[in-house]
This record gives structure tokens, C-alpha cells and sequence, in this order.
């Protein structure tokens, strides 16, 4: 299925995957966002509205939208919702008062019904910092093993230090079939659906 699918993208061009870059205000989403796509670290300041950048990952071209995660931004999260191939949630290890809100947060995305199909990787950042909650700690106290039928992955890591980010690339990368989008999606426009090809 792979080589199909690789054939009919050489053919056609390879299409762009829409990611959304999602966790709460201070998690280090735009940190990781750089890092992605300059390789290095980039004094950030926090985000309100939205970063919208490219970054190529060996086969892979992603649209990457980074969202603030104020509380008053949340919100409008979802008008970004529409055509997303795959979520980033970023979780700050070491902000162990606000697990319980990451947590709420990424459940009521889930339940949404734009993301339905959408990949979900989660990213327990902030690793370096002495003390934070481990990989195992914020898998659970995000209830991941509920999410049975959506293909998911969990990678610690250090957005200042780079570290792990190579190795959640490397997954999506792999996980290329399992973004790749159906032949057609429904769309609506005035209220009437209409394919799209």
C-alpha cells in the first residue's frame, strides 16, 4: 500500500499535511515549532492568535499552524479544526498543577468531530527540567489508553535541547499511510456538501 501510495504522489505532487501545534500557554509549542523548522532555538515570545509555518521532514511537507494556548485563545482553537491531518499537543512536564487542564483541553479536542480522523502526537516536553512528571506519569494523567481508535503516539522531549523531536518526526514520517488522506473529503460551502477531489 505504501509504494501506491508513493507512486500516485510522484505522480500528482506530494500533497501538504495540515498540523496543528496544540498544548496549553507556556508548554513550548513555538519553541518546537523553530526548532522543526531552523534546527535551532529562537527566542520566542508567547504567542497570541497564531504561527503559521512549512517544515520538511524527509518525504514529508507539513503545514504546521501554531495556536496560543491562553485560556482566553482556547476557544477559537476550534475555527482552525477544519482539514487537519494530525495534532501536536505539547504538555509541559514540569507544570504539575496543570496536567488536569492539558487534560480537559485534549479530551474536549478530541471529541470534536473535524478531528475524528486526525493523528494525534503527543509531546511531554520540558524532560531536561528536574523533577517533571516522567513519560509514563503524563500518559497517564492524560488518559491516553482511552484513545482506542486513534492512532497516536507519546515522545519525551526537549524543545531548548532538541532532543527527542528527531525521533516524533521519524514517526509521523513512518506514519505517512496512516495521514494519508482519503480519496475525497466532504466540504461544506453555504450549507449545500460537495465533494472535493
Amino acid at each position: 500500500m505504501g509504494g501506491v501510495l508513493s507512486y500516485f504522489r510522484n505522480l500528482f505532487g506530494q500533497k501538504e499535511l495540515r498540523i496543528l501545534v496544540l498544548g496549553l500557554d507556556g508548554a513550548g509549542k513555538t519553541t518546537i515549532l523553530y526548532r522543526l523548522q531552523v534546527g535551532e532555538v529562537v527566542t520566542t515570545i508567547p504567542t497570541i492568535g497564531f504561527n503559521v509555518e512549512q517544515v520538511v521532514y524527509k518525504n514529508l511537507k507539513f503545514q504546521v499552524w501554531d495556536l496560543g494556548g491562553q485560556t482566553s485563545i482556547r476557544p477559537y482553537w476550534r475555527c482552525y479544526y477544519s482539514n487537519t491531518d494530525a495534532i501536536i499537543y505539547v504538555v509541559d512536564s514540569a507544570d504539575k498543577d496543570r496536567i488536569g487542564i492539558s487534560k480537559q483541553e485534549l479530551v474536549s479536542m478530541l471529541e470534536e468531530e473535524e478531528l475524528k480522523n486526525a493523528v494525534l502526537m503527543v509531546l511531554a516536553n520540558k524532560q531536561d527540567i528536574p523533577n517533571c512528571l516522567s513519560l509514563a506519569d503524563v500518559h497517564r494523567s492524560l488518559g491516553l489508553d482511552a484513545l482506542r481508535t486513534r492512532t497516536f503516539q507519546i515522545f519525551k522531549t526537549s524543545a531548548t535541547k532538541g532532543e527527542g523531536l528527531d525521533e516524533a518526526m521519524e514517526w509521523f514520517s513512518s506514519s505517512e499511510e496512516a495521514m494519508a488522506p482519503p480519496q475525497q473529503k466532504l466540504y461544506k460551502f453555504c450549507d449545500i456538501p460537495f465533494l472535493k477531489w
